[in-house]
């Protein structure tokens, strides 16, 4: 079983001011995360760089991910290193990530740049069903849309500062292998989680 937080933020992003090296150290140290999926706004420069400080550690793994600025909502693609062509439609977005065997998932689908309900009409391989920044309100909705949908729910911190805490999570049915991290969670054997210091309570 491997602990992954499959929506996380770097410097890279605009809105962001996490650094790469603070992130492997953090995650060389976690007692149960040891995986992240760095999921910038709309570039992979802070994934590469990340990957790249992280092959010096062999018990931690870096999804490569991104977060699309689609016209409708925002979209997270794990499993991929580059960014679809455009436009930047839904629909566009969701089938290059299809055409290049990577997942798309709605993120905080009820929250600012969600997919709302849209989600309920694409085609999306997981729904963020806890999001580390996002009410639980909201959660506990776009939980139920999962549910309705037939489709795997997954966790991310949405982490974009230093200061966030690392307590939200997906449990993954995989070791410290992307692939087989993309596999299990396409199949569903995930569950999400979170530490008992989460920010819901």
């Amino acid at each position: 079983m491997l602990c992954a937080d499959l929506h996380f933020h770097t410097c890279y992003s605009p809105d962001a001011t996490n650094p790469p090296k603070t992130i492997v150290e953090r995650l060389n140290n976690h007692p149960t995360i040891k995986a992240i999926a760095i999921t910038d706004h709309n570039t992979f420069e802070g994934y590469r760089k990340t990957a790249e400080l992280a092959k010096a550690y062999p018990d931690i793994l870096i999804i490569p991910g991104v977060e699309i600025s689609a016209e409708e909502g925002e979209i997270i693609l794990l499993g991929i290193s580059q960014l679809p062509p455009q436009p930047w439609t839904a629909r566009n977005v969701i089938a290059y990530s299809k055409t290049n065997n990577a997942l798309a998932i709605a993120p905080h689908p009820y929250r600012g740049y969600g997919l709302r309900e849209l989600a309920a009409k694409l085609d999306l391989d997981a729904i963020e069903t806890l999001n580390g920044i996002t009410s639980p309100l909201q959660n506990k909705r776009a939980e139920e849309l999962a549910k309705t949908r037939g489709l795997p729910g997954v966790a991310g911190s949405d982490s974009h500062f230093s200061h966030d805490p690392w307590n939200v999570y997906t449990e993954v049915r995989a070791s410290l292998d992307v692939d087989e991290v993309l596999a299990a969670i396409k199949r569903g054997n995930v569950r999400v989680s979170l530490t008992e210091r989460s920010i819901h309570f």
